[in-house]
């Protein structure tokens, strides 16, 4: 089905919603990536196909691979899934166009994540204020992520006392589950967020992130990118 602003994250799950309100592209999620992909260029004519999690989906043809290593958690203890964190061999990325590194300096091919202002959930008298105006402060922090640690460090990072409240990845929630015995600010990542908008909610806020590119990082995709501009095909990248 297509994603689109009457969407809900429970039907269509939290990061496809999420990833269409922030960019407001054509989004599709289905059962058959092949269904999906042919859905997106009858109906949008798209030129590029950004495939997420599929490098292991050997059906799906593919003209880029892009893979994101946590430099924290690197390869956990080189299992395979269930023993470990592991798809594939770690050799496997030598096959790769690019592997970027989710943490990473300034000298590597890497990323960080930055947190600028806070988005009210809820609250339609609010609109966003400044992360730095919880500096100091001690706030409820929900994170329903692969590594809600991640977000509470970066909160931390900014000088906000942090009571860490983790829960699985795509965790579905409920009110009572943002609800807390003190009237301390709550925040929350906007993949959470996304779940929550309908909830009445006070002083609870959604925290955007950004991603931030190093300059070997930016200059490795204008390469890969340069090299499909000739390329009338519709391309695709897992």
């Amino acid at each position: 089905q297509i994603v689109n602003a009457k969407s809900t994250a429970e039907t269509v799950g939290d990061e496809p919603q999420l990833v269409y309100q922030r960019t407001q592209c054509p989004v599709v999620v289905g059962a058959s990536r092949k269904q999906d992909i042919e859905l997106l260029i009858r109906k949008f004519d798209c030129d590029v196909v950004l495939s997420d999690d599929g490098l292991q989906h050997y059906a799906l043809q593919r003209d880029i691979e892009i893979v994101v290593v946590d430099k924290e958690r690197q390869f956990g203890n080189g299992f395979y899934i269930p023993a470990g964190p592991l798809r594939e061999a770690e050799a496997r990325l030598q096959q790769v166009d690019l592997v970027l590194l989710n943490g990473g300096d300034k000298q590597q091919k890497a990323f960080t994540m930055q947190a600028c202002q806070c988005v009210s959930i809820g609250d339609t008298k609010k609109t966003a204020i400044k992360l730095a105006e919880f500096s100091g402060k001690t706030v409820h922090a929900i994170a329903g992520i692969g590594n809600p640690q991640r977000f509470f460090n970066m909160l931390e990072a900014q000088g906000i006392n942090v009571i860490p409240h983790a829960f699985v990845d795509h965790h579905r929630y409920i009110e009572s589950d943002l609800l807390f015995t003190n009237d301390l600010p709550v925040l929350m990542t906007e993949k959470d967020a996304v779940k929550c908008s309908d909830f009445k909610l006070d002083n609870h806020w959604s925290v955007p992130i950004e991603i931030v590119l190093t300059d070997s990082a930016q200059h490795r995709l204008n390469e890969i990118f340069n090299t499909l501009i000739t390329e009338p095909e519709i391309q695709g990248v897992c």
